[in-house]
């Protein structure tokens, strides 16, 4: 790599609010505010309006798609091959 062209890449926590939780990872992305973390260190912290804690695809709250009238609709207009 060349030197001098490439951001900071050190460690950061994101922070989501909504589900109270935290992790501490490695980015390029920076921030002015600062979390002391359970290591006794001080990083840099990014709030994130949605983590994997409070996605409804991860927490298993997320809604299924009734696609049955699709299909009938489908049938209809285009017939089944069967």
């Amino acid at each position: 790599m060349k030197p001098g062209i490439h951001p900071a890449y050190g460690p950061v926590v994101f922070r989501d609010k909504a589900a109270d939780f935290a992790f501490l990872t490695r980015s390029t992305a920076t921030s002015d505010k600062t979390v002391d973390w359970e290591d006794g260190n001080t990083y840099p912290v990014i709030d994130v309006e949605i983590s994997s804690q409070s996605h409804p695809f991860y927490t298993g709250t997320a809604r299924v798609l009734d696609t049955a009238g699709r299909v009938e609709r489908f049938q209809r207009r285009y017939g089944s091959t069967a």
